[in-house]
């Protein structure tokens, strides 16, 4: 559990990979995911690496990869993935891929081109099936003497009787059905209305074979005289890419040709139907191991461009790396060594050396499924630095609190607690499917995170006594009214009398008294008690934030942080807001239910007692003595004030100054005089330095201070925690603003759709169905979806702001190791 609270210790690693066994080797360190390479040529063009060729080629073969991942999908053929982890291939069997996928390719693209020629086929004989039936049609009605007296108004009238039908010329074809308005406007104006066109439409959609769509066409016939026209006809026909077809002139003719026509149609249908059928034997071939061929090609690649990332020493033998590791798993990565060794039949072992460094190392982790989603909330506000605490076991209580406490609902918290179980109990199953919508992976990432939030809004559900804005009468009530009867019945509103003992004769057991829900005044009580509830935990939130900052200073060695910048903070803090929360206690406590109105304002009070104002006759004192333990508070408030502005400043200047002329130079040579010794300079040293060139270890000690520097650095800091601790209690306000919104809301949508169901007026059961239907659709994207997710970026902003900035810098890079997970998830990024 230790790695939980603090981020895992790292080293430096150099290793020395044998050139026949480094592929083998880094295959076995990308399976365990453990150590980070460096890339030890960053001045060297990608191009010019050792392995660009074998990237290259690898990159190809996912190319041909995709190529056939597309056609599969298009035949709408499920990729089989039965969650195999194939092992890396060697590199001599790359050749063996490339021509499986080489041959794989060729075969589709041969089929694909010669099933498009037979489509393209198909279609333009299907267009002159259609042409040729429909023709004939235009030419029967063409005979007709009504419609032949109508078509020699083409031509001169005197002309009529001396020209014969027949000798007008004609071309007919195919066109796109959204055309035809537009192709006839143009024909008629280009042709000055001296065509005769007719078209029909194609009722069944003919399929294009270049893209597969399905597109409705239409058949046309345009008659004409002289070649003048015809070739006009033609460069229209052409402009609006309408397909032309020989149509022959006498019926016996068209008849035969029909015939022909038909006979192909057949013949080239059933050789499409044994080309598409090869076509899917191909491709369910390839759907059952295109994905274990996808992680080979990714995980090769992978592989190479890691070993791009190593340098070569000058035997060629040898290949050395660099890398990030866990302390911890020193010994597993040995071993990884060792097996990628003995894979590769190579006699001579890896060699793992530890390095000293001054270099920060990255900060690592380690998490399971239920803590990854607690700390990716911490890393999305920054990673943290080497060692540095780690928020992340923290707020895996106080993030689903806080957000209860905002959220408080007996009732939505059951219902958020059902459907993260859900989540919970079936997650197996819901990462087998890999559902790829987003929103969905999300809510699926935080299951656990919602599980909490549901459970512990059941527990300020319970405290609250709200479920579904209505109050649950478990232990009856504290507040009697068997004697006021008659007075009920007389009196509409009515002030019950707190001196009264109850029935249980102190306070409720669990929770608030249901009969609040039935007040007149439940806002104005719920509102003191929520207020001041949201103060206690905003002050205790703080306080703990501040005390945690105090294991880092002891475990980075910085006493003068302890000194002059803990231990005042925690008093400022607690001597001013430490203090209300005293004060809340104590109001509660001495003021009973017969003296409450003689309470003082705590407000009033808190503001007297920064302007030492106590000759206030509307607000008495609320003990003896509160004068002057609130005037003594106040001061050690502002002691605390120039102790981190000033004194640490000055402390910091002193000791470079005592380092400079007293000690002894570069903290190496001989002891002079009264200064510190070696072992004190080295503590002052790695104090001074990790103060201020924690970025720039090797900086000179001329450089490493600058008194300017460190008091403006130091006065911004000063500033930001003094009114932070402020406006942070302040914001912890919003605990009781969303509370009561969220009770509000509930209790509105309550009485404006739920109780109409029960309204005397209606008398259908059925309705009472429909009502609670609404009111159930309102509840969970309104109550659940659209509240909770409020509630849910207000207690980010409480952790990120006023809890994280009081321990937490948050400025390290995250350890990102070298592992083969992102590939076999489907994540194909390099």
């Amino acid at each position: 559990m230790g790695e939980l609270f603090r981020s895992e210790e790292m080293t430096l690693a150099q290793l020395f990979l044998q050139s026949e066994s480094a592929y083998c080797c880094v295959s076995e360190l990308g399976e365990i995911g453990m150590v980070q390479f460096r890339d030890l040529n960053p001045d060297v063009n990608v191009f010019q690496r050792k392995f660009v060729n074998e990237v290259r080629r690898c990159e190809e073969m996912d190319r041909k990869l995709r190529f056939v991942e597309k056609e599969i999908k298009k035949a709408n053929i499920n990729i089989v993935d039965t969650g195999e982890n194939p092992e890396v291939p060697f590199p001599r069997d790359m050749i063996d891929l490339e021509a499986t996928f080489e041959k794989l390719e060729n075969e589709l693209k041969e089929i694909n081109t010669n099933q498009e020629a037979l489509k393209k086929n198909f279609l333009e004989l299907t267009e002159l099936k259609h042409i040729l039936r429909r023709t004939q049609q235009f030419f029967d009605e063409m005979e007709d003497p009504s419609l032949m007296e109508e078509s020699s108004t083409l031509l001169d009238p005197n002309e009529v009787g001396r020209v014969a039908p027949l000798r007008l010329g004609f071309v007919a074809g195919v066109i796109g059905r959204e055309r035809i308005p537009t192709f006839e406007r143009m024909l008629w104006r280009v042709c000055r209305g001296n065509v005769f066109l007719r078209q029909a439409d194609i009722e069944d959609p003919l399929e294009d074979p270049t893209t597969g769509d399905h597109v409705y066409k239409s058949v046309f016939i345009i008659f004409f005289q002289g070649d003048q026209l015809k070739n006009r006809v033609k460069k229209i026909c052409e402009g609006f890419r309408a397909s032309l077809y020989p149509c022959p002139e006498t019926p016996q003719e068209r008849k035969e040709m029909a015939a022909g026509v038909n006979t192909r149609i057949d013949d080239l249908q059933m050789v499409l139907n044994q080309t598409e059928d090869h076509r899917q034997h191909v491709l369910q071939a390839a759907a059952k191991t295109v994905r274990v061929w996808f992680i080979k090609v990714r995980k090769m690649k992978a592989i190479y461009h890691t070993l791009n990332l190593c340098n070569i020493d000058v035997t060629q033998k040898c290949l050395i790396a660099e890398i990030w590791c866990p302390v911890s798993d020193l010994d597993s990565i040995q071993f990884a060594l060792r097996r990628g060794t003995e894979k590769s039949g190579s006699t001579v072992p890896s060699i793992l050396n530890r390095m000293q460094t001054k270099q920060t190392p990255p900060t690592y982790n380690k998490t399971n499924k239920f803590t990854s989603g607690f700390q990716n909330i911490v890393d999305a506000y920054g990673i943290g630095n080497y060692r540095e605490i780690n928020p992340a076991p923290y707020t895996i209580i106080t993030f689903p609190f806080l957000f209860a406490v905002m959220f408080g609902d007996l009732g939505h918290g059951i219902l958020m607690t059902c459907a993260a179980l859900y989540l919970v109990l079936r997650e197996t199953r819901l990462i087998a499917q890999k559902n790829e919508n987003e929103m969905f992976s999300m809510v699926f990432a935080g299951r656990y995170i919602i599980l909490l939030m549901g459970i512990f809004s059941i527990y300020t559900g319970i405290i609250y006594n709200d479920c579904f804005s209505k109050s649950l009468n478990v232990f009856g009530s504290s507040w009697s009214v068997r004697a006021m009867f008659t007075t009920v019945k007389r009196n509409r509103m009515l002030q019950l009398d707190p001196a009264v003992q109850g029935v249980f004769g102190g306070p409720y057991p669990i929770g608030i008294d249901p009969i609040w829900n039935l007040a007149s005044n439940k806002l104005t009580f719920l509102n003191s008690f929520k207020m001041k509830m949201s103060v206690i935990l905003g002050v205790i939130h703080m306080l703990f934030g501040v005390t945690l900052s105090l294991f880092n200073h002891t475990y980075f060695k910085k006493p003068l942080n302890i000194w002059l910048g803990f231990i005042p903070e925690i008093v400022f803090m607690g001597s001013l807001f430490g203090y209300l929360v005293i004060l809340i206690f104590y109001k509660w406590t001495a003021y009973n239910a017969e003296i409450s109105k003689d309470a003082p304002s705590l407000l009033i009070a808190f503001i007297n007692m920064f302007l030492f104002n106590y000759n206030d006759p509307t607000n008495k004192p609320l003990y003896r003595g509160q004068m002057a333990i609130q005037c003594l508070l106040v001061v050690i408030a502002l002691a605390c004030v120039p102790c981190m502005l000033i004194v640490k400043t000055l402390v910091l200047r002193k000791q470079y100054l005592w380092r400079k002329h007293l000690g002894t130079q570069n903290f190496g040579g001989i002891r002079v005089g009264n200064g510190p010794t070696e072992d004190e300079a080295e503590i002052i040293q790695h104090d001074q330095l990790s103060q201020h060139s924690e970025e720039e270890p090797e900086q000179s000690e001329e450089e490493a201070f600058n008194f300017a520097d460190v008091a403006v650095h130091q006065a911004i800091h000063t500033i930001e925690y003094c009114l932070g601790c402020i406006s942070n209690t302040a914001s912890y306000l919003r605990l009781w603003a969303l509370s009561l919104a969220h009770a509000q809301l509930s209790e509105v949508l309550w009485s404006m759709v739920m109780k109409i169901g029960f309204s005397p007026n209606i008398g259908f059961s059925f309705v009472i169905f429909i009502v609670f239907a609404f009111f159930a659709t309102l509840t969970v994207c309104i109550l659940l979806i659209m509240e909770g997710l409020s509630a849910f970026l207000h207690a980010l902003r409480l952790h990120w702001v006023e809890f994280q900035n009081k321990f937490y810098s948050g400025q390290g890079f995250k350890f990102m190791p070298f592992t083969f997970n992102s590939i076999l998830e489907g994540k194909f990024e390099d």
